[in-house]
Parts: structure tokens; sequence; C-alpha cells
């Protein structure tokens, strides 16, 4: 079994090199590697090695191989890489991968040199560049060409590992072959070719990236931290090929802003519970009545106009005397028309419209009983009340009632044109291709009828245009309601409420980026599986964020700021279109629509889009559900355990399990009915996010589980996805090895070590903080589960 692990927006059609350092037999290979641009070389086992000779007699070596390069142009040999450290083993297995990237361009003649060393010691920095007296002693090496390996026999070579002096072998070294697609010997000459579009590709993700350092910049707040994507293939020769993608992003929240009043949980029930007091002149509205009133207009935005139209095709048809054309012209206006009226049919319009008339100006004067205060003091100074200017009318008491018939108006309008369509028909002579006889009582009123055949439309016309007005009549009330609501909640929100809509616009744009990408990330995995098609727009994705955020200090702020954000998710609907052209920049999603409602637009080249099925090719919005599930795991949540509050993790969590759980309920597709162990770590999850339990991980582990079985999109998040995240991806990734493809338990913790080691992880550090090194300090590590701790040498103090 071969692993690799790579950054999935590059290309990868070359070789890849399995090198087998000295090893044993006994397990079948697993190799992991950090990426793919031209080649790859990882360390698998050689069943022909054995008795790998320590430094000292007794000892058995911690063995370590170091892989260099040699330019047979330049004539010099470049240190490039090593395996991790297998300790006390005469038969060591070795899982690292070490990667060729572009600055070593292959080609037949490069040479490929293997050295074996003993380390002593072990705590020491320069561990990955050993040297002879610096806390290692050399055991042996081997050196071989490309072009060896290109042409031997079943894609391997057998070499023999030398002393020092060249003349002793000291054991045996297996270096073979992968293919990572296919390519001919003959396929070299592309290589440099293809090295340099890797190289495009590759700068072209890199400007893109907002490493977390950047956290505190104003300018990129918009701007999702370390999103990062990654695709682990595992590959065995008696299996088919299995993909596993990786997102991985830092907490969507306000980071700029900062989280000394906490984050738009707190802050929004806060803003609202003020809005609700006295201290401001203005009327109440719910956020779920401020959205209803967007919807409201929005509704009848779209309606009137394509009510008229279709109103003024009914008359067309009735100009043309077409039965067919009136009848199907009235099908479509009765459908809308209905719609417009469904959509108006809500007791917020009513009251809104009485809030209105009671706060204009001189609402109520004329009926007081008793003088204000002001004027009753100008009464007793012998004063007379002051009048009203002019200008500011005197309303009569508002008819309740009104709104009511105004709104039944528009459907008496329908019927009314409905009946007279109905009564035409009547009139109308049967076909005389049907060669039955007309009834004389047809006749009779065809003739004797005051208005010919030919006054169709000047039947229906003043209908139609008393159902025109009286859409127009309900439509200039209804804005002007929903218009007042809008404004009542704007003006409790100054100034605050603008700073509260434009952090929850900050952490959405950053949880929208990282939906949009893994929304086509999941499409393009699946376009060749039909039932994942059809899942997918008969009832949509679930879209799962494991969060590791602490629920103390400010890390409270930022996954309020997150629960927001993602909830805010499912006002996102996905729609595939098809591309203008087959370049790029016509392959980029597009975001349409407003805050109350987003479209995000994908397009897919020609080949690609035919093959989709027709309601998704039509463009059927495609739907989402996001939840999220935390665990803190650092130190901080050992505080928040032991002294602090943990109940907005327990309300996230039983919250969200709810939404996951209703989902799956939704599903009536029979490739999930059948897995009755998906309705099992349901139940699972569903007890373990009741239990009070100190860093339950294994929230997250079911969590995910389920999410891939139900085919949805993976998401992992702490504050800057790179420390913590890091941790969690590559226990996830261990554990498909182990569950999926029966990784042997007993180098589950080596392999671990191996990917935490060597791999994308580290490779995302380095991209972030231009180090090697995990944020961890040996205090922290002391407070996370033992399986989320990095091997020793990869932490220590850096500027994150």
């Amino acid at each position: 079994m071969y692993y690799t692990d790579c950054p999935l927006s590059l290309p990868s059609p070359f070789h890849q090199l399995s090198l087998s350092a000295p090893s044993f037999s006994l397990l079948p290979t697993l190799s992991l590697s950090l990426s793919v641009y031209v080649c790859m070389c990882v360390f698998s086992p050689s069943p022909e090695c054995r008795d790998l000779i320590g430094s000292g007699s007794d000892r058995k070596p911690n063995a370590l191989v170091q892989v260099a390069v040699i330019d047979p142009r330049e004539q010099y040999l470049v240190s490039h890489a090593c395996t991790e450290i297998v300790e006390g083993s005469r038969d060591p297995l070795f899982l690292t991968g070490v990667t060729f990237p572009p600055e070593y361009p292959a080609s037949p003649e490069t040479l490929v040199k293997l050295t074996v060393y003993d380390v002593r010691d072990k705590a020491r920095d320069n561990v990955s560049k050993p040297l002879r007296g610096e806390g290692s002693s050399f055991l042996g090496s081997v050196t071989f060409s490309v072009s060896d390996l290109l042409r031997s026999k079943d894609d391997q070579l057998t070499l023999n590992l030398r002393s020092s002096d060249g003349v002793l072998a000291v054991g045996t070294v297996l270096v073979s072959r992968v293919n990572m697609g296919e390519m001919e010997e003959g396929d070299m000459d592309h290589i440099t070719a293809d090295v340099q579009q890797a190289q495009k590709v590759r700068a072209c993700v890199c400007v893109c990236v907002r490493p977390s350092c950047s956290k505190a910049q104003r300018y990129l707040e918009f701007i999702p931290i370390n999103l990062h994507t990654q695709r682990m293939r595992v590959t065995c020769p008696r299996q088919t090929d299995a993909f596993y993608d990786v997102i991985t992003v830092g907490a969507p929240a306000a980071h700029f802003q900062g989280f000394k009043g906490g984050g738009l949980q707190r802050l929004l029930s806060r803003h609202e519970a003020e809005k609700k007091s006295t201290a401001y002149q203005c009327i109440y509205y719910s956020p779920e009545h401020t959205a209803k009133a967007q919807e409201v207009l929005h509704s009848v935005g779209h309606l009137q106009p394509l009510i008229s139209g279709l109103a003024d095709q009914l008359l067309q048809a009735a100009q043309q005397h077409s039965m067919a054309g009136l009848r199907e012209a009235l099908k479509n206006l009765a459908g809308k028309t209905e719609q417009f009226v469904h959509a108006l049919k809500d007791e917020l319009v009513k009251s809104a419209l009485l809030a209105l008339h009671a706060a204009q100006p001189g609402y109520g004067h004329s009926h007081q009983d008793h003088p204000s205060p002001s004027q009753r003091g100008q009464q007793e100074d012998g004063q007379a009340p002051l009048k009203r200017q002019d200008s500011i009318p005197c309303h009569k008491e508002y008819d309740e009632e009104e709104w009511d018939r105004v709104w039944a108006d528009v459907a008496k309008s329908l019927n009314c044109v409905i009946a007279m369509v109905d009564k035409l028909q009547e009139q109308e002579p049967i076909n005389n291709n049907q060669e039955q006889p007309i009834p004389k009582q047809v006749l009779a009123d065809v003739i004797t009828s005051h208005n010919p055949e030919g006054d169709w439309r000047e039947q229906l016309c003043p209908l139609v245009v008393r159902l025109k007005e009286c859409v127009a009549e309900v439509v200039v009330r209804a804005r002007r309601a929903m218009t007042f609501v809008l404004l009542q909640e704007a003006a409790c929100s100054i100034p605050q409420g603008l700073f509260l809509k434009q952090r929850r616009d900050v952490v959405f744009s950053q949880a929208l980026a990282a939906l949009a990408c893994g929304f086509v990330m999941r499409l393009y995995a699946g376009m060749e599986d039909k039932g994942f098609l059809r899942q997918l727009h008969l009832v949509g994705l679930v879209a799962q964020f494991e969060s590791l955020l602490s629920t103390y200090s400010e890390e409270i702020g930022m996954l309020e700021d997150m629960e927001v954000g993602i909830s805010d998710l499912h006002r996102v609907a996905f729609k595939i279109t098809l591309a203008k052209t087959d370049n790029p920049c016509d392959l980029q999603p597009v975001v349409i629509g407003r805050r109350d409602h987003y479209t995000v637009e994908v397009p897919l080249p020609q080949l690609a889009f035919q093959t989709l099925p027709h309601e998704i090719k039509e463009g059927k919005a495609l739907q989402v559900y996001p939840v999220l599930f935390n665990v803190g795991i650092n130190e901080q949540q050992t505080i928040a355990d032991r002294f602090g509050d943990i109940s907005l993790q327990e309300r996230i969590n039983q919250r969200n399990f709810e939404i996951l759980d209703s989902y799956y309920k939704s599903l009536s597709l029979p490739c999930f009915q059948t897995q009755t162990d998906l309705k099992d770590l349901l139940e699972t999850l569903g007890q373990n996010v009741v239990t009070k339990k100190r860093k339950n991980v294994e929230i997250l582990w079911l969590a995910g589980t389920i999410c891939r079985r139900l085919n949805g999109i993976r998401f992992t998040s702490c504050k800057s996805a790179k420390d913590r995240t890091s941790m969690s991806v590559t226990l996830e990734q261990c554990a498909l090895l182990r569950d999926e493809h029966q990784l042997n338990k007993d180098y589950f913790i080596r392999a671990l070590d191996c990917m935490r080691r060597e791999g994308c992880r580290i490779e995302n550090v380095q991209k972030n903080i231009k180090c090697r090194k995990y944020a961890f300090n040996m205090l922290q590590l002391m407070a996370f589960p033992k399986i989320y701790r990095p091997p020793e040498g990869t932490y220590g103090k850096v500027d994150s």
C-alpha cells in the first residue's frame, strides 16, 4: 500500500519513486510523501535487508536515511531530505517520504545518494542534516541514477549498502517506482515543460494565501486565514485507489476587530436586548421580522412585473381569438397572482401598516381626552395652548380592516377574469373539424350576444386593468409597510448595528470562501458518482466544520463569531453553469445575491457539464446544510473545564447534532437507508454531545466519520489552522488508513509521527511562518490528549 499526501491544486502526472532503505518485509509498503511536482521518492520496506550493524557491538542502531541529489552537469552533492528516526532496530521500517520539487529537474542522468546514519543524540536540532561526529555515526551509503530505475525490471532496483571504504556490504536497499499516472520512458522530454507549468500553478495558488501571521491586518480581514487543500491518495496493487480530500482554514472570525466584548453571538444577543429597551425611540422588530420584510419586498418586486406581462399576454391572446392561447395565458397569470397573494398573507404587513399610521405626526391628536403636561402648564399660566402647524394633518382613526379588503380585491379581480374567460369559452363554437352538430342554444347565444365575437379583448380589458390596479395598490401599501419595518430596524441599529453588520459580513465572507472551495472540490471528486449527483440535487450536501477552539479568553469570541458565520451559510445555495470556455479564468465561482440569500454559480467545462443530471443542468438550486462541532483540546480548555464555562461548546454541539440528525432523516435514498452502522454512529454521537466529559474528542471523530459516510464536505479549523489543526488532520488520515486500508495497529503511531514530521502539514507551517516548527511548548502539550501531541523536535516557541 502506498500513501501520498499532496496539495490538491498542483498537477501530479509524473512517476513516484519508492526507495526502500534498510527495512523488513512483514508488512505491505506504506509510503508517505509531501507533494507531487515532478516525482516522489518514498522509503518502503525491502525483504532483502537484515542485520543492520550499529555503532556499538551490542547496541541496536537508531537508523535514519539521508537523501542527497547529484547533478551530473554541475558535479556537486546537494543534501536534500531525510527520513524519520527508527529507534533500536536492526531491521528498521521507514515511513517518511521525500519529495523532489521543481528546483531538482528530473533527467535520466540525475544521481540519488542514500546515506544511513545511526543517530545517538535525537534532541539535536540538526538531526535532519546528520554529520559524522555530531550526534550520529555513518553506517553506509549507496548511489543510483534515475535512468537505472527507469530501465529496471519490474520497476525495481536491488542495491547493496556499502561502508565508507566501499568494500563492506552492510545491508540491502530496494528501490522501486510507483506510477502516479501513465508515463513512458520517452515522456521524459516533457518533464521540463510540465515542471514549468506546475510552478506556474503553484505560484498562482500561493499568491492567494492569507498566512496566519496576517490575522491583524485589516485590509485582509474578508479573506479566510490559511485556507489549505490537500488530497490523500492510497494506492494498493490489489485494490482500487482511494482519495481523501482535506480542507483546513483558520476560524472564520473578525480577528482584526478583536474579541474584547465577545464574539458575534454574544454581541448580537446584547444588541437585541438593548433594542427592546425604552432607550430607543423606535419600534422593535426581531431579526425574523426584518428578514420577512426583505422577503416580502423581494417577492412583490419580482412578481408585479410578471403579473403585468402575463396580463398583457392574456389580452393579446384575446385579440387573436385563440382560445388555447387564452387558457394558457390565464393559467400562468392565475399561478403568479396566487403566489403574489400568498406572499402577502402575513400578519407582519397588517401590523406594520397600523404602526406606520400610528407613527405619523398628528395621529390620535383629536382623540386626546387630556392635554399634555406642557399644554396644562400653558393653561395654568393663562396662555392658550400652541396649535399644530397646518402642514401636519390630523389623521382620522385607522381602519384595521382596510388592508384585508385591499388584499382580497386582488383575488376577487382574478376571479372575475377567470369567469370572463370561462364565459368566452362557452360562447366559442365547436371546432368544425370535429364534424359534430352545434347545439341550437349555443348558436342562439352567439347570435344574440350584444358583443360580437371580435370583442373578446374589449370584454376582458376592463377586468384585466382592474386586476393590475389592485396589484399596484397592494404593492404600494406593502412596500410602505415593509420599508417602515426595515427603517425601524436601521434606526435602532445605528451606530452599533452597522458595526455588527460589518463584523458579520467579515466572518461570513471567510466562511463562504471556504465553503465554495470545498463544494467545488467535492463536486469534481464526485462527477462520476451517479448516487452522489442524485443526492446533490434531491437533498443537498452537509458541510461539517470541525473546530478545536477553546472556550476560554479570546477564543470564546472566535467561537462565537464562527458559530454565527457557519450558521449564516444556510442562506447559500449553489448553481452549476456551463463555462464560456475551458480557460481557468472562466471556471472561477461567482457569488450573486444579497444578504438574505446568496447563490454561488460554479461554471464547469462543457464535457463535465454534459455528464450532469438534467435537473442540475437546468439550474436547480443545490442546498448545503452547515454544521459545526467544537471540542477544545489545549491548556486553555483545561482551565475552562475546571474553572470556567463550557456551556457555549455544549450548546453548539447539541444544536448542530439536531441539524445533522434532521438531515440524515431527510435522506430517502436507498444507499443510506441500508447503512445500519450510520444510524448507530448518529446515536452514539447524540449520546456524546450530552455527556459531561472533558475534551471529548470522540465527538469530532464521530462527526467526521458521519460526514464522510454522507458524502459531505469536511473542514477542520483552529485559530490559524496551522498547529492544532495539523494534529487533527494527520490523526484523521492515519485513522482512515487503519480503518479503511488495514494499516497495522503496531505502526499507527509511527505513521502518525511521520505525517506530522514530514508532509503537507509541516509544509503548511513553513508556508505560514517561514519556520518548520509547530507553535507548542512542553507545558501546553501536557494538557493535550496524547494522540494530539506532535513528535519531539517538531515544535517550539515561534511567532505564529
